[in-house]
């Protein structure tokens, strides 16, 4: 084991869970702890024979509140560097290792390559061995080296406790679903944290997505308006484009008004096959 605790926030999504698991049982160095935070639902009974497993509940009134679980799993972490992986990724068996010599390198701010495994990709027999070639690679990220802070993913990252102290955090402003990670990165960057990558490779697991992600329209809104608050520059524009284009919003330089919400039937027919 590394002094190394892996952090990852749950809402109903246990069978991902469980290959997260699988994969860092998988791993050529074994993390200290791994850290569920589990967003006002029961605390995860998965064990690992590997390394400790630790679950808490965190109950909040905001029905997704990824920006305070992510800081209540922060404050859990037992060990100086933490490496936070969605519930959706599967880390690759060096990922832990990589990551650790990368913060023992620099006090950075670490990010590291995502691929997306195909649907059906964790069925496959021994697809642990197999992640490679079931996966691809992300299409906007792909093969970057240096990243732009605007860039910045919550799917895949680490630090050490310090540089997340200095960040200070996820901004609990943020609620519910978009931008809470591109605010991360842009304090970051106000606070003078270099955003590097690391060889790091986590593979996301195949779920249901919508494009754009009209099941979040009230969220993204509200927290488009808080990001242009905060940093007089709009978040997520390709999906506000899309609400534009669909009628549902009137985008008006540092304003947006709701023309209408999505029907039912916009928001089945955004889910992407």
């Amino acid at each position: 084991m590394i002094p190394v605790s892996v952090l990852t926030i749950v809402k109903s999504r246990q069978e991902a869970l469980r290959n997260l698991v699988l994969g860092l049982d998988n791993a050529e160095c074994y993390p200290a702890e791994l850290i569920i935070v589990n967003m006002n639902e029961p605390e995860s009974e998965l064990v690992s024979e590997k390394f400790p497993v630790r679950s808490f509940r965190f109950d909040d009134a905001e029905k997704l509140p990824l920006a305070a679980a992510r800081n209540f799993a922060a404050k859990q972490a037992a060990h100086p560097f933490m490496i936070f992986l969605d519930v959706d990724c599967i880390p690759a068996p060096n990922l832990v290792e990589q990551y650790f010599n990368a913060c023992q390198q620099a006090e950075h701010l670490w990010i590291g390559p995502v691929r997306y495994l195909r649907q059906g990709a964790t069925l496959e027999t021994d697809f642990l061995s197999k992640m490679g070639e079931l996966s691809t690679p992300d299409p906007v990220r792909a093969d970057l080296r240096e990243v732009n802070y605007a860039f910045f993913w919550s799917l895949n990252f680490a630090c050490s406790k310090k540089v997340y102290e200095r960040i200070g955090g996820f901004d609990t402003r943020f609620t519910g679903y978009g931008a809470e990670d591109t605010d991360f990165g842009f304090t970051a960057r106000k606070r003078g944290v270099e955003l590097s990558v690391a060889d790091a490779v986590a593979y996301h697991q195949y779920h249901a997505s919508y494009n754009p992600p009209l099941n979040h329209f009230e969220d993204i809104l509200t927290n488009a308006r808080t990001f242009f608050n905060k940093w007089q520059k709009w978040p997520m524009e390709g999906w506000l484009l899309k609400f534009v284009s669909a009628g549902l919003i009137k985008w008006e330089n540092d304003k947006i008004t709701i023309i209408r919400r999505p029907t039912e039937t916009e928001v089945s027919q955004a889910l992407k096959s």
